[in-house]
């Protein structure tokens, strides 16, 4: 009887602990069959400056950049500078051995001694003119009266013999000062080409015609330098001298951003060789698209003084061309376009998903400006929208983008 008993509670106690363990199992698949809110990331919209750029990559160029020639032929007699030298303007750069021109200006000077003397002697000829004209004028009036007052007092004869005296030193009197006149003419161009002499002398001093550095040296002294003054003459230039003090970056803007180019506009040109950030600004632009590439030349002339920035070096020149102040902004990731609308997944504040239709503005790459739709601070989805439908519950994740700034 005992035995009965025991055997009875063990099967009892068997089909509690199935029951449990069936019980238990039904728990756990219901527990399992209700799916968990889905993370999805969100941004906040914020309030910020927000700006559109144009970045361009570009190579950094001379402000100025020129072979210096010599304008006169002659041997270099010596040269002061070398690669890399920076100088002055107005700075002594070499100077060339021309001794025909130096003669040629000697006997110039001796031409302009020689027109003066004769200039002397045409003065004195012209004063010694006018004498004898005085004289014989003189003696031509008073015959000329005392036959008025006595008409046959003086022979006629010698009245005719007065008056042709008379002319005659007359005529040496003009002819005195057109010999003047010549002197003088010829004196001015004796000058005149004693000038033009040294004028060409002084090209054999070859000075820099602007501050900056010596970039390349093509001759040594005792080389004979051509003129450089025809275009079909292979002259030697003596030295290249680029103005680096303040450098140029030529960009091409396409030509929808040509409208928003504007001259003095501030630009940031970032040079990766130095890891630096510099302060450019639109100088110049050729008003005037290329036909062939849809771009115009716009040049940004970029600060020098230390001589950093060696041309021939990249640079990244970024242009604002539209910027909006204290604007409500998202992350451009946030935004959906349909059919030309746009709309955002907004958490509301159960956590669910609402379908707004926002009016957007200026945007870049990063952000867009938010028109109206959007309160600050509302939290949108930038990511995982794929399965969200309106009204589901989510578990919104705050992501912090890398390019949250509103310049782009």
């Amino acid at each position: 009887m005992t035995s009965l008993k025991t055997l009875v509670c063990v099967a009892y106690f068997i089909f509690v602990g199935s029951a449990v363990l069936v019980l238990s199992g039904c728990s756990n698949s219901k527990a399992e069959n209700v799916d968990p809110a889905p993370v999805v990331g969100v941004a906040s919209a914020v309030r910020m400056d927000l700006s559109r750029k144009l970045t361009l990559a570009a190579e950094f160029h001379p402000y100025q950049e020129v072979d210096l020639h010599a304008k006169v032929a002659g041997y270099l007699q010596s040269i002061n500078v070398d690669i890399g030298d920076r100088v002055k303007k107005g700075q002594l750069l070499a100077t060339l051995e021309v001794p025909e021109l130096a003669d040629e200006l000697k006997q110039a000077e001796a031409s302009i001694r020689q027109s003066e003397a004769d200039i002397d002697r045409a003065k004195a000829d012209l004063e010694r003119s006018k004498s004898g004209h005085e004289t014989a004028h003189l003696a031509y009036t008073r015959l000329s009266e005392a036959v008025k007052s006595r008409p046959n007092l003086v022979a006629q004869q010698e009245v005719d013999d007065a008056m042709g005296r008379d002319r005659v030193t007359e005529a040496q009197v003009s002819s005195a000062q057109a010999a003047l006149a010549a002197a003088k003419e010829h004196l001015e161009a004796s000058i005149a080409n004693r000038n033009k002499l040294q004028t060409l002398y002084a090209y054999s001093r070859i000075t820099a015609p602007f501050g900056g550095v010596i970039t390349k040296r093509y001759a040594d002294p005792g080389a004979m330098i051509q003129a450089g003054t025809a275009s079909q003459s292979q002259a030697m230039p003596v030295v290249r001298l680029s103005e680096n003090n303040r450098l140029r970056l030529t960009i091409p803007v396409p030509e929808s951003a040509v409208p928003s180019v504007k001259l003095g506009r501030s630009v940031q040109v970032v040079v990766p060789a130095l890891n630096r950030t510099l302060t450019g600004t639109v100088a110049r632009f050729a008003d005037q698209l290329d036909m062939d590439t849809r771009t115009m030349e716009t040049e940004i002339d970029v600060p020098n003084p230390k001589l950093d920035l060696v041309p021939g070096m990249y640079a990244e020149a970024s242009i604002t061309l539209e910027q909006r102040r204290d604007v409500l902004t998202i992350p451009i990731q946030a935004l959906e376009r349909h059919e030309g609308k746009s709309e955002v997944f907004r958490i509301n504040r159960n956590h669910q998903i609402e379908i707004q239709a926002v009016e957007t503005g200026l945007e870049n790459p990063n952000n867009v400006e938010i028109v109206s739709g959007l309160r600050a601070g509302d939290q949108v989805v930038i990511s995982g929208r794929a399965q969200l439908k309106s009204n589901e519950k989510v578990q919104p994740k705050p992501i912090e983008l890398a390019s949250s700034k509103g310049d782009s």
